[in-house]
């Protein structure tokens, strides 16, 4: 959940400041995809608002008195679904950057998208300190959201934000 909010705050400016100073359409003119761009983009988001979180885990780990295996596979469930976070993100960030108060929609856009990936993400971490046997499948599951989000974010947001602009 601390994910998800941290991705939440972040998400609205991950278009606006190049929709603001015109460098967006100048994005989406260029020789290089649209897909490739937001993709950047995406994992420049996910390197600053998703891997601090992954790095301090150890460390929220020993604050909360979790031990060593609870906050692995904490950590390792943060490294896989926050890039899903980011994704679909991604695509409501491309969807509410031409409106006035996009923001607020982007929440309301982004909340249930993210649902999937806090329910595999809190499986995963529980089976691994209750009953390590069950991490596998959530864990599974939760990298192929990742990996959809991954295949499918780019384009959907290139076509959103080439629609937008028109």
């Amino acid at each position: 959940l601390g994910a998800l909010l941290a991705s939440l705050l972040t998400l609205d400016r991950l278009f606006t400041a190049d929709h603001d100073d015109g460098s967006l359409d100048l994005i989406t003119m260029s020789r290089t995809p649209l897909e490739l761009s937001c993709a950047a983009k995406a994992l420049a988001h996910w390197i600053a608002a998703g891997l601090p979180l992954v790095i301090a885990t150890p460390v929220l780990g020993l604050l909360l008195n979790l031990d060593a295996n609870a906050t692995a596979a904490v950590a390792l469930t943060l490294l896989a679904g926050t890039p899903a976070l980011t994704f679909t993100g991604m695509i409501g960030a491309a969807l509410a950057v031409t409106l006035h108060r996009g923001g607020l929609l982007l929440a309301v856009l982004v909340l249930p998208l993210s649902i999937p990936v806090l329910i595999f993400g809190v499986a995963a971490s529980e089976a691994a300190i209750t009953e390590p046997s069950l991490f596998g499948a959530p864990f599974s599951i939760l990298c192929a959201l990742s990996l959809l989000g991954l295949v499918i974010g780019p384009y959907a947001a290139a076509a959103s934000l080439r629609h937008g602009l028109d």
